[in-house]
């Protein structure tokens, strides 16, 4: 097994899986301004199991993005294992991520994500299955804290398993995306778990991922809602005289990434970057004006006829 997480020089930094968001070109972006590893969109065990067209076509990725984790979301080991093998023959990724830790309620519902979590059981099974069935390394991503399963109950109830990576998301399932990071349990899972640490949540520039780093003793951080407008986040964490863009750049990063989603998705690609476009303008003088603009349209032409006129 080719153990990618090994070989990483430390701290790295990952772009962490966002559902809706960290698609082939966010992550192409991402990957060119420092990103270490990127992660998929979380897909559907059930879904690669039974109907797997369109989930694998979302999982695509180009040779650039290497090293690639594919993140799954379920809660049957069967499936896990029939999706494991599955990506292995037609994605070929560079590791296997299981999500213990999305909030999102249609996830909950499957009694996946967060909700596994709970069920110390039933993910130690589904653990399990996905390390008999792949051949390349398996990761975990959790929180803090699930209901009454904390990050350091998890890790001991799995501490003989073959598990190469955790992410930690530093808050517990209450908190969802806001409010503190807790990065002491991030330093005691060191006493919990034998692989690579990665600690996960609010770093979004050079000081905050400095500080998470050195609280929490991980060998390095995941990186979510601090790339989103902003994959030279990257960047920032290694390049001591880091220049921030000015606003022509960020429009020319915008339509470069912009170019880079028509190319691979077409029209829907146009679509899909209008969250984006909204992110890369925030804080810009004339932003609402621009976000107004952003989220109608619908060509690559529209793109570029915003930007001529606001550069």
């Amino acid at each position: 097994m080719n153990n990618f997480w090994e070989k990483l020089n430390k701290p790295f930094y990952c772009l962490a899986p966002i559902a809706g968001v960290s698609d082939s070109a966010f992550r192409q972006m991402c990957k060119k301004y420092g990103a270490d590893v990127v992660y998929s969109e979380m897909a559907s065990v059930n879904a690669l199991a039974f109907a797997p067209e369109k989930t694998l076509e979302m999982l695509a990725f180009a040779e650039t993005e290497r090293p690639y984790v594919v993140q799954l979301f379920g809660s049957e080991e069967g499936n896990f294992a029939k999706a494991v093998k599955l990506i292995e023959e037609k994605i070929k990724p560079d590791g296997i991520d299981i999500n213990f830790g999305c909030p999102v309620p249609k996830v909950a519902k499957q009694n996946a994500g967060a909700e596994l979590a709970k069920d110390l059981v039933q993910s130690r099974k589904v653990i399990e299955a996905v390390l008999e069935a792949a051949t390349v390394p398996v990761s975990v991503k959790i929180r803090k804290k699930v209901g009454e399963v904390d990050a350091l109950q998890f890790l001991d109830n799995i501490k003989d398993l073959d598990v190469k990576a955790v992410m930690i998301h530093g808050r517990d399932l209450r908190q969802m995306h806001t409010g503190p990071v807790d990065a002491d349990i991030i330093r005691e899972a060191r006493q919990h778990f034998k692989g690579v640490i990665i600690a996960n949540g609010g770093v979004c520039d050079a000081q905050s991922a400095s500080e998470l780093l050195v609280k929490s003793g991980a060998d390095g951080l995941g990186v979510a809602q601090g790339a989103f407008g902003a994959p030279w986040v990257f960047a920032q964490f290694s390049i001591s005289n880091f220049q921030f863009p000015m606003k022509e750049e960020i429009f020319n990063i915008a339509l470069e990434h912009a170019e880079l989603a028509y190319e691979l998705k077409g029209p829907a690609g146009i679509l899909e970057m209008r969250k984006h476009l909204c992110w890369y303008v925030q804080g810009m003088p004339g932003a609402r004006k621009l976000r107004e603009e952003f989220v109608k349209v619908e060509t690559l032409e529209d793109i570029k006829n915003i930007i001529k006129e606001n550069i």
